[in-house]
C-alpha cells in the first residue's frame, strides 16, 4: 500500500535545468529519511542526494555537489530535486526512495532504502 510516484522528468539540453518532484500516497513522507537516485544504461543503481526527516541534514554525490539540491515539503508530503546545470552523464532513469529511519547516517545508500517509485526518465542531449 505504499506508493512513490516521481514527477518532471524529461529531455533537457546540456546545462538546462529540470525539478524532480515525489508524492506520496497512503503514508506520510515526514516520519522517513528519502532520498533519490539513479541508474543509467549499463550501470548500477547510486545515491544522488538523501535527505532527514527533520533535522536538515543532507547528502550529495560528489558528480552532483553545487548543481543539485534536495527538499522536502513535509506538510504537502513530497519530495523534491532541483537539478541545474545538467551535463550528458546525468542522464538515467530518477528514483525517489524511502528509508526505514528518519536519519541520514552513512551517506546515500542503495542498500538502506526499502521502498521506491518507479522511475521518472531524465534525459541530457544536445
Amino acid at each position: 500500500q505504499v506508493q512513490l510516484v516521481e514527477s518532471g522528468g524529461g529531455l533537457v539540453q546540456p546545462g538546462g535545468s529540470l525539478r524532480l518532484s515525489c508524492a506520496a500516497s497512503r503514508f506520510t513522507l515526514g516520519y522517513y529519511a528519502l532520498g533519490w537516485f539513479r541508474q543509467a544504461p549499463g550501470k548500477e543503481r547510486e545515491g544522488v542526494s538523501c535527505i532527514s526527516s527533520s533535522d536538515g541534514s543532507t547528502y550529495y554525490a560528489d558528480s552532483v555537489k553545487g548543481r543539485f539540491t534536495i527538499s522536502r515539503d513535509n506538510a504537502k508530503n513530497r519530495l523534491y530535486l532541483q537539478m541545474n546545470s545538467l551535463k550528458p552523464e546525468d542522464t538515467a532513469v530518477y528514483y525517489c526512495a524511502r528509508s526505514p529511519r528518519p536519519t541520514v547516517d552513512a551517506g546515500c545508500r542503495v542498500g538502506e532504502y526499502d521502498y521506491w517509485g518507479q522511475g521518472t526518465q531524465v534525459t541530457v542531449s544536445s
